[in-house]
């Protein structure tokens, strides 16, 4: 019987020569493009295909899922290059029962920012000019982002009527217009009634029920947070800018080392759903390792 490999192939080195003479590719597309087809068509014969009227749809979404190792780039380039080739299977007449199926774009994985370690917050936080309104501030920006878990935007436009200082506790306005309460560390609250009675009011140039001001006693800028918190970073000597999101993530593994329920640090982030909160109990292995062994009965 004869080996449909070689005639399968031929048809790959057909379209390629077409691809190459006719839409003037590049030789390095060419290349990609035959070692893409070619580790399909492998896929293809082991999954018992012998001739290209026999693919199906499901078999190219079989391919697809081998390669969650690959670069998106790569994954989407491989499914590009099946697809070009089809489409020349079908004008020839050699592929008639086929639809390409509808592959879902590859996304590339949302990577978090690494959490920062106490002696990288410790800098962080120390590194405005207290001795302003506009440090003091920063200051307490900071801590509501880490103190408190705020995102920025929460954060910026944080209404004085929403803090409660009797109970130590923020009202806050969150996504989607929901409400949470979330219990303010002491340290924090100390922070915040410093900017009240020592900055606030020099920067409020005329009546404003916001919180934190800018320089010009106007609403704080979520872009300009960031700004603060680059060059803030610059002046703690970390290596990697830190971001609003990086601070709220870092507040997030803080808690759930210090062995924070899930459930209550989902309500505190003020996440719809837990696996949203789920993505920051990915902790070092180490650490896990750690744990396991100090606390299996079988040491």
């Amino acid at each position: 019987m004869t080996d449909p490999y070689y005639a399968l192939k031929d048809d790959i080195d057909e379209f390629l020569d077409g691809l190459r003479s006719e839409r003037g590719a590049s030789v390095h597309t060419c290349d990609a493009y035959r070692r893409d087809l070619k580790d399909g068509l492998n896929f293809f014969i082991e999954q018992g295909l012998s001739n290209w009227d026999e693919l199906r749809a499901a078999l190219v979404l079989d391919w697809q899922g081998t390669m969650a190792g690959l670069a998106i780039s790569s994954q989407q380039r491989r499914l590009s290059a099946l697809r070009s080739f089809t489409k020349g299977l079908k004008k020839r007449g050699r592929l008639t029962d086929f639809s390409f199926p509808e592959v879902a774009p590859a996304r590339k994985p949302k990577i978090l920012p690494k959490a920062l370690s106490r002696e990288q917050l410790d800098a962080l936080l120390q590194a405005p000019d207290l001795a302003t309104p506009e440090g003091l501030r920063d200051r307490v920006l900071m801590e509501l982002i880490y103190g408190a878990g705020l995102r920025v935007s929460e954060a910026v436009e944080l209404r004085i009527a929403q803090i409660n200082f009797e109970n130590l506790a923020l009202n806050v306005t969150g996504k989607r217009n929901k409400t949470r309460w979330v219990p303010l560390p002491g340290q924090t609250v100390e922070w915040m009634e410093r900017y009240l009675h020592e900055a606030r009011q020099k920067l409020e140039r005329k009546p404003s029920e916001l919180f934190l001001l800018s320089n010009k006693g106007l609403p704080l800028r979520r872009t300009t947070a960031y700004l603060y918190l680059e060059k803030y970073s610059r002046l703690a000597g970390l290596e990697k800018t830190v971001n609003p999101h990086a601070l709220r993530h870092t507040y997030a593994v803080h808690l759930l080392k210090g062995g924070a329920d899930l459930r209550a640090v989902q309500e505190l982030l003020g996440h719809e759903s837990i696996q949203t909160t789920q993505i920051y109990t990915h902790l070092d292995m180490d650490e896990v390792a750690g744990r396991y062994t100090k606390a299996h009965p079988r040491k």
